[in-house]
């Protein structure tokens, strides 16, 4: 049987146009070829009306592409933010963030990854994550991250003569290669980890009933003989900056602790460090790539600040009321510069929202089911917007499916930085210029795989969803088919056998594509290495638990 699934994958293989294999041409994943035997011309005839666009432009700007500062929210799922008209249901409302929407484009049908780690990745390499080795989101120590080879889109900018800046979190792992500074990136302060650190494992969490267990202080010890099993989020790195070259930590002095107030500080200090670096880059010859990524809304201590209080009540939901303030500061920020109609800003969620938490954090499936870490379209649908003035039409919506990967070509094609596109490895990422400066269906893709971590677990094409079966099922009745128009929160599987009889094998056969192709361009493993090197101002106490972590490490 083995036999017979490899023939099977080397006979789609063969079906792969060769050109995809040229030097010289982006590699695509191989549904992307299927698509373009059928739509090459009109993309031809759309690439030359959207490089006569992209040239007037660069003209009329003394030959700069366009500056790019994109805002990427965490776990903020459809329906939650610049949508004021559901705020009889969420009881809250964004209004910059909803003004916002009406000065650009509505991507109705941005797809991320089921968690934070994996849409960073996604974005950053315009890849899925599962080919990078980093498909999944840590929390504590793990010595992994993402590869020094993957190839950024913060490097094929900076390469094409940008300045890349990065503000906030970062979450792609804790080993020096996968840092910030070191993918691309010419400015960086960033957290080593993330909000379950930051956000959840502290004392003033664990008052709050957010978490329980990481403050021994409060059970009896008596039997505890590994006393770094439970993290200390104090012992941990927090956030660090890049300073002349080197990387030093700025948030806790030797023998402090994590607080609410800590983390607070933290994002307050970025919001103030984004529009510092707005203001300084705005007045340079070359166009600036700004990632701002705060960690704020994600937060789940109540802090009553009275200005911020919502009918929702919720820590995340009186938050996200405070945030959609700081990312009008930022707006405004590039208005008053000056630069507005060469600066391409994007705002969106990073997944659906973090339904353990939905009774502190006020958030809940409002629209699509399922939530962060899920590949439910709840967990991976966000809300998505794109403005640059005098350029992309007001108010404008499209329904053309986008994957956040798709980012990552966009970029590059809106920077005049293709050539900087690696051809040595599947970019998933597709070029999605066409939307924005062309319109609704003027897009390129039709499909999405979706995986939880490193397993394939649904495939969406055009508005039709096959949920794989569990392994061990019978796949003529594990398998689940959806509408999404018509059943938009997957609730109800038994329509299958409507969809079954011929989309069963349609998805098969995207599915055998899918993976032959990895049989010439593999996934690529996970990498190692020890945590933290290159901090010149580690704590006594994280020198403790990074001994702690590595003498748990196969010893040569």
């Amino acid at each position: 049987m083995r036999k017979f699934y490899l023939m099977t994958a080397l006979m789609v293989l063969c079906l792969i146009p060769a050109v995809s294999f040229a030097v010289k041409e982006i590699i695509h994943d191989a549904e992307y070829y299927i698509i373009e035997a059928q739509n090459g011309e009109k993309w031809a005839a759309d690439d030359k009306k959207i490089d006569k666009k992209l040239a007037d432009l660069r003209k009329k700007n003394n030959g700069k592409p366009p500056n790019i500062v994109y805002i990427l929210l965490d776990d903020v799922g459809f329906g939650e933010i610049g949508m004021d008209e559901l705020s009889v249901i969420r009881g809250y409302k964004t209004p910059r963030m909803s003004k916002f929407a009406k000065e650009g484009i509505s991507l109705q049908r941005m797809y991320t990854e089921p968690s934070c780690t994996p849409t960073r990745v996604a974005m950053m390499t315009g890849r899925y994550p599962t080919r990078t080795g980093t498909s999944e989101a840590k929390a504590t120590l793990a010595g992994d991250g993402l590869n020094a080879e993957e190839i950024t889109i913060a490097e094929v900018l900076r390469d094409a003569g940008y300045y890349t800046s990065h503000v906030g979190k970062w979450h792609m792992g804790d080993i020096n290669q996968a840092w910030a500074h070191n993918q691309g990136f010419m400015h960086a302060e960033f957290p080593i980890h993330q909000q379950g650190q930051l956000a959840i494992m502290g004392r003033d969490m664990e008052s709050a009933d957010v978490i329980r267990g990481v403050d021994a202080s409060r059970s009896a010890q008596d039997f505890t003989l590994d006393k770094y099993f439970t993290p200390d989020p104090a012992h941990m790195v927090t956030g660090v900056e890049i300073r002349d070259g080197k990387v030093y930590e700025v948030d806790l002095k030797a023998g402090e602790v994590w607080t609410q107030k800590k983390y607070r500080e933290m994002n307050e200090r970025y919001q103030r460090n984004v529009l510092d670096q707005i203001r300084k880059l705005a007045k340079q010859d070359k166009p600036f790539y700004v990632n701002y990524w705060p960690l704020f809304p994600l937060s789940f201590v109540q802090e009553f600040r009275s200005k911020y209080n919502t009918l929702n009540g919720g820590t995340m939901a009186d938050i996200l009321v405070e945030v959609d303030e700081w990312v009008g500061e930022i707006i405004d920020e590039v208005d008053k510069q000056g630069i507005a109609e060469n600066t391409i800003i994007v705002v969106m969620g990073d997944n659906g929202p973090f339904m353990q938490y939905i009774g502190a954090s006020g958030q809940s499936d409002r629209i699509y089911r399922g939530g962060k870490t899920q590949h439910l379209e709840g967990g991976v649908r966000v809300n998505a917007w794109v403005k640059w003035k005098g350029v992309i039409e007001p108010g404008s919506f499209a329904e053309d499916i986008i994957h956040v990967s798709d980012l990552y070509t966009t970029f590059a094609r809106l920077g005049n930085a293709m050539d900087g596109v690696p051809r040595d490895r599947v970019i998933d990422g597709l070029d999605q210029s066409g939307v924005l400066l062309l319109g609704e269906t003027h897009g390129r893709r039709d499909y999405v795989h979706i995986y939880e971590g490193p397993t394939l677990k649904s495939v969406v094409k055009n508005k039709y969803k096959m949920h794989l079966p569990e392994p061990g099922d019978n796949p003529i009745t594990g398998a689940q088919f959806f509408d999404l128009y018509r059943d938009s929160r997957e609730e109800r599987p038994i329509d299958s056998i409507k969809y079954g009889a011929w989309a069963g094998g349609q998805f098969a056969a995207m599915i055998k594509r899918h993976n032959a192709l990895k049989l010439k361009y593999p996934d690529r493993p996970a990498v190692h290495d020890v945590p933290y090197q290159g901090i010149e101002n580690l704590r006594p106490e994280t020198k403790k638990l990074l001994e702690s972590f590595l003498q748990g490490l196969p010893q040569k």
